[in-house]
């Protein structure tokens, strides 16, 4: 299988290896690479040292995106920059060629509606990367949702805070595209899998009121703080949903809670466990996932991903997904510039 990749950073090298894991020497890697840096990283984001990323991986190399996709890929990564990510898409959409893009779907709306259209036109596969979704604690935190077990829900809360010089140890994370307006960065857009898990356990909420800005000492011309209340009404009830993300706490943490009057549950991502709470109070269920390994998120992605390429599956996070947790992110941002109450309907594209 011709796979293309557009990006082999951190998440671009994890995709690449659990590709080489699934499909062995049938693989064939192609990169349209503009940087060129041939580092090797491992699963742990540390460097394997004395090694090289294309003469391990038998990556060749393209420097101009038009002769990659020359190469009739059957499918593109794109693990670049979310800013760079739109120009990328539409040009394999053009090509008529899957994708696999990686989250967020983009820095703003631009070039969406001509991606949408031409993916439609063309029934293109076209799937966002967000592989909490393929989390055994998340899911069934999605099956009690699902069986009703928090009767009438009171509240959702979710927070993410971890140290961005933490997230690669391998360069300086002044250049990384988090900590860079450029690139698409800043804490909302960088930590989107908590809107995402928002968007997949309830929708869309009706409007977002976000707080923050640039408040700590990093080194970074984005914000690394940002809070947000949204009010929710749909399928699941009437209640708002608070969701804190920063770039700054040590030791990290990243929780995801529910609360209702027929019960409640508590998702800790740093340690994976889930506890679930009866109306009482009382531990209804309690697990750690003993088997969970953090990369099997990833490789189960890359396996449905694999499924629905080859016909045998829908994707569970299509580009309209995509676009839903981007506007809620965009919305977000636009309240914590404008300093205000921002309504969902305000941040959309036709299409």
């Amino acid at each position: 299988m011709r796979i293309l990749f557009c990006g082999l950073g951190g998440i671009g090298q994890r995709h690449l290896r659990n590709l080489r894991t699934l499909l062995g020497h049938s693989l064939e890697v192609h990169a349209y690479r503009v940087r060129g840096q041939r580092i090797k990283l491992q699963d742990n984001l540390t460097v394997e040292h004395g090694a090289d990323l294309e003469a391990d991986y038998g990556v060749i190399v393209h420097h101009d995106l038009d002769s990659a996709l020359a190469k009739n890929p059957q499918a593109v990564f794109i693990c670049n920059p979310n800013a760079l990510h739109v120009p990328i898409a539409l040009a394999c959409a053009k090509a008529g060629v899957a994708v696999f893009m990686e989250k967020p779907l983009a820095s703003d709306l631009e070039g969406i509606e001509e991606l949408l259209a031409l993916v439609e036109q063309k029934q293109l596969l076209f799937y966002v990367g967000y592989n909490f979704r393929f989390h055994p604690g998340l899911q069934r935190l999605k099956s009690l949702l699902d069986e009703g077990h928090f009767g009438n829900i009171i509240r959702v809360s979710a927070e993410i805070g971890e140290y961005l010089p933490n997230w690669h140890k391998y360069e300086d994370y002044r250049q990384m595209y988090a900590a860079r307006a450029d690139q698409g960065g800043g804490v909302i857009l960088s930590q989107i899998h908590e809107m995402d898990l928002i968007y997949w356990l309830f929708g869309l909420p009706d409007n977002i009121l976000c707080v923050g800005g640039q408040l700590s000492n990093l080194d970074i011309d984005v914000e690394d703080t940002a809070t947000s209340l949204m009010q929710y009404r749909g399928e699941q009830g009437s209640f708002p949903i608070h969701l804190h993300q920063d770039f700054v706490q040590r030791p990290p943490v990243r929780t995801f809670k529910i609360i209702g009057d027929g019960g409640s549950a508590v998702m800790d991502l740093i340690n994976t466990q889930l506890t679930v709470y009866t109306a009482e109070g009382e531990v209804a269920e309690s697990s750690n996932f003993p088997d969970f390994v953090r990369n099997e998120m990833f490789l189960n992605q890359a396996r449905h991903f694999l499924d629905c390429l080859q016909g045998n599956a829908r994707p569970q996070v299509t580009l309209f997904d995509g676009l839903q947790s981007l506007r809620l992110a965009l919305a977000a941002r636009e309240s914590l510039k404008r300093g205000a109450q921002v309504n969902l309907d305000e941040v959309r594209v036709n299409g």
